[in-house]
C-alpha cells in the first residue's frame, strides 16, 4: 500500500501574551492511499491544529508552524508559501477538508451554487454553465433533494445536516487524492450523523480516495477507521490497527478514553462508565514529565522522570508514547 501523506515531527505554536502553547508538538503519522484513518482525543489535545496546519491554515500571528515536514506526494508542503499558487492548487484540488462547523462553514452572503462552482472554476478550469452543471450533480450526489431548485439558495435557507452534506460536496468536487473531516457530525442529530458517515464511506469507495476522521467520538472511529492515532496534549500517545486499539489498547490514556464509553457487548453489571481524573494539562505550561501522569492510574516511578520521546513498538502496526506495558494491569 503507498503511503499518499507523510507527517514527520510536525510543531505548531501559539504566541500569547501569557507565553508560547505548544498546540503540536512532535506529531508524526501517515496515511495511506485509499485508507480511512482516525484521529482520536479529548477536546483541545490538537487534533484540529494538526491538520489545519498539513493544509497550512493556521492564522499567523498568533499560530506558527515551527518545525516538521508534511510530504504529499514526495513534495514538503511546508516548503510552499500559505498564500501562494502552489499551496493554493493544493487545497481543495488534491486535499480537501471538511470543516468542523457547517452553520458557519458557509460564506452566508454567496449561493451555494457561488460557493461549490468557485472551486471547480479554479481548480478544474471549468466555464460557468459546465460548473453549475457539475455543482448540481454533487448536491445530488450528497443526497440534496430538488438539487435544482436548491442550487440558488443561501446558506441560511439549509439545514445543520444539509449544510454538512454541501460541505461533502465541495470536498468532493475536484476528486482529491484526500479528504480531512474535521469532527463531520457534531452539530447534527444521531439519525444524520449515520446518514453522513455512511455518505462519506461510500464516497471514499467511489472515488478512492482517502479519509481522516478527525473527531472525540470513539463510536466514529471504531466503525469506519482502519487505522487510529489517540492524541493527547499536543502529543500522540498510542497507533495501531483500529481492532486492536479498541481490543487491546496500551497507552493508559486510551484505556481510560474506552471506559468513558458506554459497550453494547458487555454486561449490564459490567456498564458502569469510569470518567478521567482531573483535568488536561494546559499546553503553555507543560510539565517536564508526562503530561498525563496526574491522571494516570498505571503511573511508576520512572514516569517521573520526564516524557517519552519517541513511540515503542508493542504489537503489529501498535506504538505508544509510555514507559508502563498498560496491557499487564487491566
Amino acid at each position: 500500500m503507498n503511503t499518499l501523506l507523510q507527517v514527520e515531527n510536525l510543531k505548531t505554536y501559539f504566541r500569547t501574551y501569557r507565553g508560547i502553547v505548544k498546540a503540536v508538538d512532535n506529531v508524526s503519522f501517515y496515511v495511506n492511499d485509499k485508507e480511512i484513518i482516525g484521529l482520536v482525543g479529548e477536546s483541545g489535545c490538537g487534533k484540529s491544529v494538526t491538520m489545519l496546519s498539513v493544509m497550512q491554515l493556521i492564522p499567523t500571528p498568533p499560530g506558527k508552524i515551527v518545525g516538521g515536514k508534511v510530504i504529499f506526494e514526495g513534495q514538503d508542503l511546508l516548503q510552499y508559501k500559505a498564500k501562494g499558487d502552489q499551496m493554493s492548487s493544493i487545497r481543495g484540488g488534491k486535499i480537501a477538508m471538511v470543516f468542523q462547523e457547517p452553520m458557519t462553514s458557509l460564506n452566508p452572503v454567496l449561493t451555494i451554487c457561488r460557493q461549490l462552482t468557485e472551486t471547480l472554476e479554479r481548480h478544474l478550469s471549468m466555464d460557468t454553465h459546465a460548473a453549475r452543471i457539475r455543482a448540481i450533480e454533487l448536491l445530488k450526489l450528497v443526497g440534496i433533494p430538488a438539487a435544482e431548485n436548491r442550487i440558488d439558495a443561501y446558506p441560511h435557507q439549509f439545514s445543520g445536516g444539509m449544510r454538512q452534506r454541501v460541505m461533502i460536496a465541495m470536498a468532493l468536487s475536484c476528486n482529491p487524492r484526500i479528504i480531512i473531516a474535521d469532527e463531520p457530525t457534531t452539530a447534527v442529530d444521531v439519525t444524520t450523523q449515520a446518514q453522513l458517515l455512511e455518505l462519506m464511506k461510500e464516497m471514499v469507495d467511489r472515488y478512492n480516495t482517502s479519509l481522516v476522521i478527525v473527531t472525540h467520538n470513539l463510536g466514529v472511529v471504531a466503525q469506519y477507521a482502519q487505522r487510529i492515532y489517540v492524541m493527547y496534549a499536543g502529543h500522540i500517545v498510542e497507533s495501531g490497527l483500529s481492532d486492536d486499539i479498541f481490543e487491546n489498547p496500551r497507552h493508559p490514556y486510551t484505556i481510560s478514553l474506552l471506559k468513558c464509553v458506554p459497550r453494547l457487548d458487555e454486561t449490564i453489571e459490567k456498564r458502569k462508565l469510569i470518567p478521567i481524573k482531573g483535568l488536561p494539562p494546559k499546553l503553555i505550561d507543560m510539565p517536564e514529565y508526562c503530561p498525563f501522569l496526574p491522571r494516570c492510574a498505571y503511573k511508576i516511578e520512572k514516569c517521573k522522570t520526564g516524557p517519552v520521546s519517541v513511540l515503542r513498538e508493542v504489537g503489529n502496526q501498535h506504538y505508544i508514547s509510555c514507559f508502563v506495558d498498560s496491557q499487564e494491569k487491566i
